[in-house]
């Protein structure tokens, strides 16, 4: 029981379409019909970069408090393990209602900023050398995509060799976060391999 009100409030944490509202608001537009169509940041950034600085903010928020709030029920000093299990279930399902949000008929973002928040609890090391490796990347090659995947691609191996992660269960939904975060870049990755995907400051990512 405590594992699906776990992974339901995570959910409807997650699913909270921050970038739609905040255009919806202060645009009176649908973002989902500008850009990439989807509801994260760096769409929501094309329309406006204060925006999709909120945007990006509020997202890693949902993921955070999600990751928060499962992490004080269970913040057990003699079950540690369960205790993981429980955050990285919060964070996966946070990301799964940010990708497929029930408010948006499951049409949402990608989850990388939902993603970061919800494993801040958990793998602060981790998170700290991927977001040097996203910025690396994008800095590099210019392409949000490509920096995603990869950074998320590394998130499982840096969380057991920086964070001394030791939890099979924990280990593997976080490595179904990568997985869904990869996934939904599904797009993005065949355009990469195209050549036809757009850098940083372009109008389709």
């Amino acid at each position: 029981m405590q594992l699906l009100l776990t992974a339901i409030s995570s959910y409807l944490l997650g699913s909270i379409p921050f970038g739609y509202l905040l255009v919806r608001i202060f645009r009176g537009t649908d973002v989902r019909q500008t850009g990439s169509g989807n509801i994260g940041a760096t769409n929501v950034s094309r329309t406006s970069p204060a925006l999709g600085i909120a945007t990006l903010v509020l997202d890693a928020l949902k993921g955070f408090v999600a990751a928060a709030i499962a992490h004080h029920f269970h913040s057990d000093p003699v079950h540690l393990e369960q205790a993981a299990v429980f955050v990285a279930l919060a964070g996966f399902f946070a990301v799964l209602g940010h990708s497929f949000p029930v408010w948006l008929r499951f049409r949402g973002g990608k989850g990388v900023a939902t993603g970061l928040g919800a494993f801040l609890w958990l793998t602060p090391k981790a998170l700290l050398v991927m977001v040097g490796i996203f910025m690396l990347l994008a800095a590099a090659f210019r392409y949000v995509s490509l920096a995603s995947v990869v950074a998320s691609l590394c998130l499982p191996f840096l969380a057991w060799w920086l964070d001394q992660m030791e939890s099979p269960a924990a280990l593997l939904l976080l490595g179904s976060t990568a997985g869904l975060v990869i996934l939904r870049h599904y797009h993005n990755i065949r355009r990469l391999f195209a050549g036809r995907e757009s850098r940083l400051g372009a109008s389709q990512a």
